[in-house]
């Protein structure tokens, strides 16, 4: 593939937490001088929901610093762009699986964010266990240590659970786009179910301990996000793709590429996040992504050739190979679409970064990080 100029990593991300700063001011500025605990943090999301928070203490002069925790188990290594941070100023890292008891004492955070998990269809069936556990398990250990700060008198400002737009399962046509209170049309059997039920499980608790104990959790529920921290090898649609384009194939699809989705450039939906987590309504859901447009795989596939044709010269095409995972495809969605106009209502949510933008970024990223481990 022939170069053209691609811009350098650190003006890429430094757009985006301005971007995303920027559009936190109100947000972060509440969580300034306290603790936050991010729960998952070497992950995908945390990429920049702990990069975000930092660069507000970097930036946002005269304001007291988040003082930013992170726990991850570590399970599929510790990523370059975390050990480079290490070292940083009110962070702490910290490995810790969240099914084992927590830590004692327990320091006291005023907002938590639970992240951890996996999400990733082939990695959640092929751990179906874990998968349950960090989304249930996890998520309960930390529910009761928020009734024990309250208790204590130190009730946590925030608690944000992340559930999953997969709770919806596959919408009929009259439901899409999706609001947060369609209840979904879920197997709960079948191939997907670790991940689906757990985090419709999950929300459950949240609902129940906000009702029994005033704890106030928020539910998010991810549409399809991507962007800067999805590892190349994660073995989700825009990985893939990227995975291929990076080492000059052609696009491998295993499927017809009917299915269609929305798709959320990180920068907007991390800045989601942190607005459900402040701002929220406390025990309610919300949706994190963008309306439109809803692109096919097939679309998907043709604009991250052209972005890469642009960007890096490349001549690659879509092919089609028999998914060699005979169930991989069983409980797919065929539809997936959020409603916002609730995060719009409650949290001033506006996702603004295009999808043609989205990409382009996502392929630079990918450009910088050619490689990850595996899981």
């Amino acid at each position: 593939m022939t170069i053209a100029h691609i811009p350098a990593l650190e003006d890429l991300l430094r757009r985006d937490l301005d971007y995303i700063c920027g559009n936190l001011k109100e947000e972060f500025g509440r969580m300034a001088g306290q603790r936050l605990l991010i729960t998952g943090g070497a992950g995908f999301l945390g990429y920049y929901l702990v990069q975000a928070a930092l660069h507000f203490n970097r930036t946002a002069a005269g304001r007291q610093p988040i003082h930013v925790t992170v726990w991850d188990n570590f399970i599929r290594g510790t990523p370059a762009w975390l050990t480079g941070l290490l070292g940083t100023p009110n962070l702490n890292v910290e490995q810790r699986d969240l099914i084992e008891p927590l830590p004692q004492p327990m320091p006291d955070f005023q907002w938590i964010i639970h992240a951890a998990g996996i999400a990733s269809p082939p990695f959640y069936r092929k751990h179906p266990i874990k998968t349950i556990d960090a989304n249930i398990n996890g998520l309960r250990n930390l529910l009761d240590y928020s009734v024990s700060q309250a208790n204590k008198g130190k009730p946590v400002g925030g608690f944000l659970f992340y559930s999953s737009s997969e709770i919806y399962g596959d919408p009929t046509p009259d439901w899409i786009p999706t609001p947060e209170h369609y209840r979904g049309l879920v197997s709960c059997t079948g191939p997907r179910a670790c991940y689906d039920e757990s985090k419709r499980f999950g929300e459950t608790l949240c609902v129940v301990f906000n009702q029994q104990h005033a704890i106030p959790t928020k539910m998010a529920r991810p549409f399809n996000n991507y962007g800067p921290g999805l590892k190349i090898s994660d073995k989700r649609v825009i990985s893939d793709f990227a995975r291929e384009v990076i080492a000059a194939r052609d696009i491998v699809m295993y499927s017809d590429g009917k299915p269609t989705r929305t798709f959320c450039y990180s920068a907007d939906s991390i800045t989601g996040y942190y607005k459900v987590l402040v701002k929220g309504h406390p025990g309610e859901p919300y949706n994190i992504g963008t309306e439109k447009p809803e692109i096919s795989m097939n679309e998907l596939a043709e604009r991250i050739i052209t972005v890469a044709g642009e960007l890096f010269g490349y001549s690659g095409r879509l092919v089609r190979k028999p998914n060699p995972e005979a169930n991989y495809l069983v409980d797919n969605p065929n539809r997936r679409c959020p409603n916002i106009d609730k995060s719009r209502l409650h949290l001033g949510y506006n996702p603004t970064i295009s999808i043609e933008e989205g990409l382009r970024r996502a392929m630079i990223w990918y450009h910088h990080n050619p490689e990850a481990e595996e899981a």
